[in-house]
């Protein structure tokens, strides 16, 4: 892969999409120290590379909507909010079909993408709160402590949906995992590890709470549909209504203070919730594509 310059066709690339995945798999896992540390290094900086090249044409291709986001902290919230409605990928007519005709194959397989795919949202917030402002820095915080389940190993979000890949008997692999939902967790991960788009992490963690309370309705739905008892299905339950109120919290707490902190962070939230909206309008087509949906 050549530096320096940014290829069209990288995005849709799946070789080098799952090199990415096994990457973030390797550099976020805790690790001892080994002799071969500096040939290691040496490997991360040429990924870091070519995933800053791809990140860098995923932003530019956001960049034009991202500039007329306002930068006074009222009109950007609304603006903001409003991709609930007008964002890529929102309103999908897949989540329709899963709630009200989906087989319980065809449930499962979408699962399995969605799962494989999962960056983990607590880690992701725990990386973009590092010495962020007070007041989105205890935003974060409020939100990781959710997702932690409070303190309860039950109500861990992450094992939660670990219980019902396990009830339903899913198997997911990076290798039979399509590219788009490989990208949409490679550019999360992107975003959080790297200081330079800490901006554009909270933007894309934020359009996540905001878009996904509607898809995880339907998704629920399905899955009481096709049998699934209310108990294993929780996951979706519990973010049809929870993000809801982690959502208008964010904008509140932490996305309005930082705009009226510096007008020049709006942008940059905003390219990074567009690049998240855009990877998720990519799997819904793929998913449809492959599910045999017009």
């Amino acid at each position: 892969m050549p530096d320096g310059s940014l290829r069209p066709d990288l995005s849709s690339d799946d070789h080098w999409h799952r090199r990415l995945a096994a990457f973030n798999n390797h550099r976020f896992a805790p690790a001892l120290p080994g002799a071969d540390w500096q040939a290691d290094i040496d490997s991360q900086s040429k990924l870091l590379i070519e995933e800053g090249i791809w990140l860098e044409a995923a932003r530019a291709a956001v960049a034009e909507r991202a500039a007329q986001a306002p930068r006074d902290p009222d009109g950007f919230v609304a603006w903001f909010e409003e991709l609930d409605r007008t964002g890529p990928g929102q309103h999908d007519p897949l989540f329709p079909w899963l709630a009200e005709t989906a087989t319980r194959d065809e449930m499962c397989w979408f699962l399995t993408q969605e799962v494989a795919g999962e960056a983990g949202f607590e880690d992701l917030a725990a990386l973009t709160q590092v010495r962020m402002p007070q007041g989105p820095k205890l935003e974060i915080a409020r939100n990781y402590w959710d997702e932690m389940g409070r303190g309860n190993p039950k109500g861990m979000h992450g094992p939660l949906l670990d219980a019902l890949a396990h009830r339903l008997g899913l198997t997911p692999h990076v290798e039979t995992t399509v590219w788009e939902s490989l990208a949409l967790a490679n550019t999360m991960a992107g975003l959080a590890a790297s200081r330079r788009y800490a901006f554009h992490s909270m933007g894309a963690l934020g359009v996540i709470e905001q878009t996904a309370p509607g898809r995880a309705t339907l998704v629920a739905l399905g899955l009481k549909r096709l049998g699934v008892p209310a108990g294993d299905r929780h996951y979706f339950d519990l973010h049809s209504v929870l993000d809801v109120k982690h959502s208008a919290a964010w904008n509140k707490e932490a996305l309005h203070p930082l705009v009226a902190q510096n007008p020049d962070y709006a942008p940059a939230i905003a390219e990074g919730a567009l690049m998240r909206l855009e990877c998720g309008a990519a799997c819904f087509r793929r998913y449809r594509q492959e599910l045999g949906l017009n």
